[in-house]
């Protein structure tokens, strides 16, 4: 099986941007959180596995990995070591923008998590996806996207880099990443923090930071040559 070319990326990209956006239409986010919930809140919004090893931990071990990598650019060890520098500044980097781009749209969000609405015992209204950006729920905000399933999502940009060097090892690696999104993404939805939607946007706001950021690193791997085809042409 051969990794997706630039253009299959695209639309692959394009596809997904409208199937999230057909789950937001769908009404399945309220849903699916009244499995967890009721008017009494989230039961299991403060266990101890949840909070402590799926949040707290998962976080930990995140920045941790994510230390790593930028170590990594100028010590890399094990498999690491089949990038060449600019691929593995490329991986430490988007890993890092990809949740910094998250924390800041969580920052101006107004859509507030699900244990904030008056439906499990908040004060907020649900209001459909992006409907927030023209009448705010009446809750705190802040919960949009989902900031903890980044900390799993924000190293798809392994795939990009990976996948010129070693399909295989790229392939692996964007499944443990979308993995780990998922659980912690999961997680959080269980707990009251999150609707679905909250973490496949996530998803896809990571993907198409690693994106771009691929295009811009090819760009600069290709330097000189690529300025003179584009003044040739």
């Amino acid at each position: 099986m051969q990794n997706f070319s630039d253009r299959q990326v695209a639309v692959l990209t394009a596809a997904l941007a409208l199937l999230l956006l057909a789950w937001d239409l769908s009404g399945l986010d309220l849903a699916l959180a009244h499995w967890f919930g009721g008017v009494g809140g989230f039961a299991l919004r403060d266990n101890p596995f949840l909070t402590t090893v799926l949040h707290d931990g998962a976080k930990r071990l995140a920045w941790l990995l994510a230390l790593g990598l930028c170590v990594a650019v100028w010590w890399p060890v094990g498999r690491l070591r089949r990038l060449a520098i600019h691929r593995r500044l490329q991986l430490a980097s988007t890993t890092l923008l990809a949740v910094l781009v998250v924390s800041a749209l969580k920052s101006f969000s107004t859509a507030s998590c699900p244990s904030s609405l008056v439906d499990f015992g908040g004060v907020a209204q649900y209001i459909p996806h992006w409907q927030h950006l023209l009448s705010p729920d009446g809750g705190s905000g802040g919960c949009f996207p989902a900031g903890h399933a980044s900390s799993g999502f924000a190293f798809v940009g392994g795939y990009f880099a990976w996948r010129g060097t070693a399909p295989v090892m790229a392939r692996r690696w964007l499944a443990a990443s979308l993995l780990a999104g998922l659980v912690l993404g999961v997680a959080q939805q269980i707990r009251g923090a999150h609707f679905t939607s909250h973490t496949l946007w996530t998803a896809f706001i990571c993907w198409c930071v690693a994106w771009a950021m691929d295009g811009l690193f090819a760009r600069m791997a290709c330097g000189p040559v690529c300025a003179d085809m584009g003044q040739a042409a």
